[in-house]
Formats: C-alpha cells, sequence, structure tokens
C-alpha cells in the first residue's frame, strides 16, 4: 500500500480512498459521540448550515469549536462530552479543520474518518480493502500538524502490516503545538483532560466512515464485521 500524506489544499484530485485525521479534536470527538451512543454524524459545512439543521431538527445535537453559542448544544471537547447521553441522536459538528477535510475528500469512494482512538480500527479496515494507494488528509497545520502527522504515519504502518511501536508516534502528538495550547487553556471550549483523551490509543473497537446521505455529508461507525461502503 502506497500512503500519500496530504494538507487540505493539496487535495487537488479525487483519491480512491481518503483517511481524514483530526486527532485533536475532531476525529476524537465524532468517536466519543459514537460510544456515548449517537446513531450518526453531520458534518457541517458551515456554522451557519449546522445552525440552520438545528432549526429544522430540533431534537439534533450541535457541536462546535470554541466557546458555547447560541443555536449550539456541545463544544468540542471529549472530555466536555463524554458524559453526554447521546443515545439515538443525530449529532451536527463544524470544526475548523477536520469536518473541512472530510467534505474536502467527500468524492472519494471510500472516506475514513480517523484519530488515535480509533486507529487500529481503522488500519485493519484498510488491510481488509487492501487498495493499491491511500490518501491520508493531514487536516491540521496545513496538511503540518504534528499530532495529525504522526497519527496517519501510524496508521498508515499499521495498514500496511508492519509490527509498529505506537510510542514514539505519541509522543510526538503529546509534545505539539495543539496538545500544549489545549493543556494550557488556549483554546476555548476546551478542556486540559482533552489531551489524554486524544492519545488513548485504541479506545474503541469501530471505525468511521463518511458518504454523502441526501446531500449531507454523513459519518457512521462501522465495526470490523460491517460491509465497507461502495
Amino acid at each position: 500500500m502506497k500512503a500519500h500524506f496530504l494538507g487540505i489544499a493539496e487535495l487537488t484530485d479525487v483519491p480512491d480512498v481518503a483517511v481524514v485525521v483530526d486527532v485533536m479534536r475532531a476525529y476524537t470527538v465524532a468517536a466519543w459521540a459514537f460510544a456515548r451512543g449517537a446513531e450518526r454524524v453531520v458534518l457541517a459545512e458551515s456554522l451557519e448550515g449546522a445552525s440552520a439543521l438545528k432549526a429544522r431538527h430540533p431534537d439534533w445535537v450541535t457541536l462546535k469549536d470554541g466557546s458555547p453559542a447560541p443555536g449550539f448544544d456541545l463544544v468540542n471537547s471529549p472530555a466536555l462530552l463524554r458524559n453526554t447521553d447521546l443515545s439515538g441522536r443525530t449529532v451536527v459538528q463544524k470544526t475548523t479543520a477536520g469536518t473541512v477535510g472530510a467534505l474536502a475528500a467527500k468524492d472519494a469512494p471510500l472516506v475514513l474518518c480517523a484519530s488515535f482512538v480509533v486507529a487500529e480500527a481503522t488500519a485493519g479496515l484498510l488491510r481488509q480493502r487492501a487498495p493499491r494507494e491511500v490518501t491520508f488528509v493531514v487536516t491540521g497545520g496545513s496538511g503540518r500538524a504534528e499530532e495529525d502527522l504522526a497519527c496517519a504515519e501510524y496508521i498508515a504502518g499499521r495498514a500496511g502490516g508492519d509490527a509498529v511501536d505506537a510510542g514514539p508516534f505519541l509522543r510526538r502528538a503529546g509534545s505539539s503545538r495543539s496538545a500544549a495550547e489545549l493543556t494550557q487553556g488556549v483554546r476555548e471550549g476546551s478542556s486540559p483532560e482533552d489531551v489524554a483523551l486524544c492519545l488513548e490509543l485504541d479506545r474503541f473497537s469501530f471505525a468511521m466512515a463518511a458518504a454523502v446521505e441526501d446531500s449531507l455529508m454523513v459519518l457512521r461507525q462501522v465495526a470490523p464485521t460491517d460491509p465497507l461502503p461502495v
């Protein structure tokens, strides 16, 4: 398997398989949403779009980066979300980088969204699919965010069947600029606990696949025994 690592702006062609990586925090939060019972996560194109979906579907749960805002129920923090009961709910997520990356890759036949908490499940799906090439969309820092790149490289190694020591990759992520900002409380709508939660390797046994459904980009959890999107 040949792996390509690109930033969102570098994604000029439609890949056969895209793995969109956002460790801190979009796809750690999405994984926690599924763990707390969410049925699906709608990846919104804009804050206005997310608000409009909430207006049409008052029972849907909206979340965003930054501080709380009218029309949004939650913020993009795993620590602040993990005790929320989302059983059977639709979650609408809008973030600065993660959701943007998935929407940029939406025309790919297979779009997986990943972070460390679902790393092995994601790698397992790639091994099952055995594509010749995979494009990893490194969403943070114009494709240079150390936590996202480290996670992408780790998943790529595991997808290729290598026995990879996760330690160096987790340490790179833990010493990243994003980790420092979250620890120091620089980012609004966050908790210092977010970093530790984002670095929990393989916390969940499912992967996450996104596809267009009724004009919306929808993320769903995929168990190892589930059929892959086509």
